[in-house]
Order: C-alpha cells, then sequence, then structure tokens
C-alpha cells in the first residue's frame, strides 16, 4: 500500500479542516451522497489531494487549500479598485497583505465606499463576477432630493441607461432629512458605475454611495480602512450564492 504522502488525505479530515464540523458528522455527509469528488460521489475511506482534486458538498466547492486567501475590506473613499494606477493614487491593494498577491472581485469606483473581497481565488471570483451568476449587491446611497413615488417605482422597474435597460432592483427608502434621501438599493448586475447612473437617470444624482454587503457578506463593525479574512463560511456563502456546479463560461 502507497503511504499517506501519495495517497493524499482522507476526505472525512480534509471535510473538518474545512469546517464541516465532526469526523462523524462529515461520514454522514459523505454516506448521504452530498459529496463528491472530481464529480463522482464519494464513498467512505476515499483519499484526495485537495491541490488537485475537485471536492464538492452539496454541489458548492470546498475550500482547503492553504495558498488560497480571503480579504474583506471596507474601501474608504478616494481609492482605487484597481491594481496600480497611472496617477499614483492608492488603490485597494495598499491596504491588504503584499503577499501573496490578491485582486479585488468587482469594483468601487474612486469616491464610492463600503465592502469589496480580494482574493487569489480565481474560480470564486470568476464565479461572483460573472453577469450570470446574480450574486446581489447592497448599496447606500445619498442623493440629491428627495425621489417621488414614480421615480423609485422606475428604480424598481428598470431604468434606460446608455448600455441598456436596468434589471428590475430592490430599492427602498431610508429616509430624508433636507433636501437629500437615503436609499437602500440592491442590485444583481455589475455594471460600470450603475447605482449612480440609475439615480441620475431618475434624476436624484448621488451625492455619497456604500456597498453595506456583497451576496450574503457584509460586517457593520468592519471600519473604513481596515480588512479581515473571510471565515470558511463566508467562503462558502459566496460560492452558494454564485451558484453551484461548474463555474459560468
Amino acid at each position: 500500500m502507497r503511504d499517506d504522502a501519495r495517497d493524499g488525505e482522507r476526505l472525512q479530515k480534509v471535510l473538518a479542516r474545512a469546517g464541516f464540523g465532526s469526523r462523524r458528522a462529515n461520514e454522514d455527509l459523505i454516506d448521504a451522497g452530498r459529496v463528491t469528488v472530481n464529480g463522482d460521489v464519494a464513498i467512505l475511506g476515499r483519499r484526495v489531494d485537495p491541490a488537485r482534486d475537485r471536492i464538492e458538498v452539496d454541489g458548492i466547492p470546498v475550500v482547503v487549500r492553504d495558498d488560497l486567501v480571503y480579504y474583506l475590506l471596507n474601501k474608504p473613499p478616494h481609492v482605487m479598485t484597481t491594481a496600480r494606477d497611472p496617477e499614483g493614487r492608492r488603490t485597494v491593494l495598499d491596504l491588504v497583505p503584499i503577499e501573496p498577491r490578491v485582486f479585488a472581485i468587482g469594483r468601487l469606483d474612486y469616491d464610492s465606499e463600503g465592502l469589496i473581497v480580494l482574493t487569489n481565488d480565481g474560480d470564486l471570483a470568476h464565479r461572483v463576477a460573472h453577469p450570470s451568476s446574480g450574486v446581489e449587491k447592497a448599496y447606500l446611497a445619498e442623493v440629491d432630493g428627495i425621489p417621488s413615488r414614480a421615480a423609485l417605482r422606475a428604480l424598481r422597474e428598470g431604468v434606460e441607461l446608455d448600455d441598456g435597460p436596468t434589471a428590475p432592483a430592490r430599492v427602498r427608502l431610508q429616509q430624508t432629512r433636507g433636501n437629500t434621501a437615503a436609499l437602500e438599493i440592491v442590485i444583481h448586475e455589475g455594471r460600470n458605475r450603475q447605482v449612480r447612473r440609475m439615480c441620475e437617470a431618475v434624476g436624484h444624482p448621488v451625492r455619497r454611495l456604500v456597498r453595506t454587503r456583497i451576496g450574503p457578506v457584509a460586517d457593520r463593525a468592519l471600519a473604513p480602512g481596515a480588512w479581515r479574512p473571510l471565515s470558511l463560511a463566508e467562503v462558502r456563502s459566496l460560492y452558494a450564492a454564485a451558484g453551484a456546479g461548474e463555474p459560468p463560461e
């Protein structure tokens, strides 16, 4: 019999390290046929190489590779989301560890604030950013003027932009103050400066824009400019929100 280093690790051990509970709980997952390895339903005693084998529970990838990192950053205003800026402005990469090299999933424009995920997991990044994934992003927008019912309805049903109509969105008027209003806007598209353009299209330019949630991931306690690692449960929840199965083309 070959040694463990060549055979890999027992699947139950890998699942436990990924946060799926005790060995007994993981044996139950395998017995129930909920675990697959490279597309095949796993059996008890299966050994795997997490660096090469694709392990899924209920169709959602299990992340156990030690070389993958996931950061949740609360981007302050006046920071670029790109890896580098020709004008020398700060970027999100200046706010997280230098190594390993990571990249942002999606973008927030220079003036916008809020949550953004940075990772070196290209599979997750592709899934979350792909237009077909439908991963929700929630924003708090402070806008000029008080939107009428008609304006709110237009935002909810879709407005015409220069690159086509927007998909339906969830929009709620949270509060008004003087001649400004705060709107909660939840979209599942990822067009450039979409929320700003939507609000401007109905006559209410954005004064301040903060992303408060990415799919199921939120953190009200994370200070502007601060970051933290995503938990294994949060990584799994992002994979789940982006859809199980093979990544989109």
